[in-house]
């Protein structure tokens, strides 16, 4: 897991750019279920107009430009039901991913500059994109389309959570809960996951993942109700 630097300028190709950087998880990670995401800073907010805006919709155009994971309550307890995990896991996966905003148009330009970039609302790497989507009701969607789907993003972390929960250990050495480890799988992969649950302590930035979890948690529950 990595922590990542923001705010850079891509010249023609936006007009400002922010983004995650990823170099290594704090453990070996298992190549045959790839981290979905790698922990970032949290980047200074963008300064708020003195005009309100109403809050968008999925079924807007420019639901991004003030995301909020709630507006796909409804998304969530679908795909979470077909997948068969916890909603209130998958939104607050959804949280702890909307550090960065989720512009399409960025995440498209970003991909001419980062080999490795995670794309869409649930921030997901190409290579846990398509681990996930093999015999899957997505399997033949591409990754690149997750920046204008966000249901699709959704989607697909919905059955990523599905396939890791399924890897966990039968009986977990730590006092980490299941849905806290399977979300340390879904941003450190697998081998991590397994590691943590047998009671190797996560890193720092395995931690922090970890305390932003616990601090959306409530928050996704209540986005689930509303």
């Amino acid at each position: 897991m990595s922590k990542g630097w923001w705010w850079l300028a891509i010249g023609a190709v936006a007009v400002a750019a922010w983004a995650a950087r990823p170099d290594s998880p704090d453990t070996d990670t298992s190549a045959d279920s790839p981290a979905a995401s790698t922990a970032t800073k949290t980047p200074a907010p963008a300064p708020k107009s003195a005009e309100s805006k109403p809050k968008p919709t999925p079924s807007t155009t420019d639901w991004w430009t003030d995301y909020d994971p709630a507006h796909f309550a409804v998304q969530v307890k679908r795909s979470a039901a077909a997948a068969k995990v916890d909603p209130q896991l998958l939104m607050a996966i959804l949280y702890n991913e909307s550090y960065k905003p989720h512009d399409p148009e960025f995440e498209r330009a970003w991909l001419r500059i980062d080999s490795n970039p995670a794309l869409g609302i649930a921030n997901m790497h190409r290579a846990a994109f398509e681990d996930t989507q093999r015999g899957s009701r997505f399997a033949g969607r591409k990754w690149e389309e997750l920046p204008d789907h966000p249901e699709l993003a959704i989607e697909a972390a919905a059955w990523h959570l599905r396939d890791l929960a399924a890897r966990l250990p039968s009986k977990p050495r730590t006092e980490l809960k299941k849905h806290e480890l399977i979300a340390l799988g879904y941003n450190a992969g697998q081998g991590n996951m397994r590691a943590f649950a047998r009671g190797v302590k996560p890193g720092s930035q395995a931690q922090s993942y970890l305390d932003r979890l616990r601090d959306n948690w409530d928050k996704s529950g209540e986005a689930l109700r509303a």
